[in-house]
């Protein structure tokens, strides 16, 4: 993959500043990942009236006054560790889509790769999907090569907040 951009399309979505850190048992953070600065690393693309930062860690809601809120890194990156807290919106969220991407869509309009977590609205009694994405020359015009997979969440995302990372480095993306 080319050079891609950290994207988060975040609706219902907070990142606290008392999150745990590390996300995982499993985890091992390498010295080579640090924390980016969102003042210093990212811009905001939509809805700055619904974003607030309390001591680096950003919070972004949806409500009915706004489409949500979105945000990107200010420089492209090769590979890395780009990871967020995340805890969801309870109740009826059906239509609304939070997500946490990669893409260099900017760089190739139309023939663009992606990486993506999703998280797909879902109705009262039903458990919250997680869907990941893989695309290379996403064009959506048929021809993208890729994977999706769909996970039904074993626990409630939005009694706590929870880990939500993708490690990608040039031989492979977990």
């Amino acid at each position: 993959m080319a050079l891609i951009h950290l994207f988060a399309i975040l609706f219902f979505v907070a990142s606290p500043s008392n999150a745990y850190w590390p996300p995982s048992p499993s985890y091992r953070p390498s010295s080579k990942f640090r924390p980016v600065n969102f003042y210093k690393g990212f811009r905001n693309l939509w809805g700055p009236q619904h974003q607030s930062i309390d001591q680096n860690a950003l919070t972004i809601w949806l409500d009915r006054t706004s489409a949500g809120s979105g945000f990107k890194s200010v420089r492209p990156f090769r590979s890395g560790y780009f990871g967020a807290s995340i805890k969801l919106h309870p109740g009826y969220s059906a239509g609304v889509i939070t997500s946490f991407y990669l893409s260099n869509n900017e760089a190739h309009p139309g023939f663009h790769d992606e990486v993506d977590i999703e998280f797909l609205g879902t109705t009262f009694g039903k458990p919250y999907t997680l869907q990941t994405n893989v695309y290379i020359r996403g064009s959506g015009d048929g021809t993208i090569i890729g994977r999706e997979m769909k996970f039904h969440l074993w626990f409630d995302p939005t009694q706590n907040f929870h880990h939500y990372a993708i490690l990608w480095s040039p031989k492979e993306i977990m």
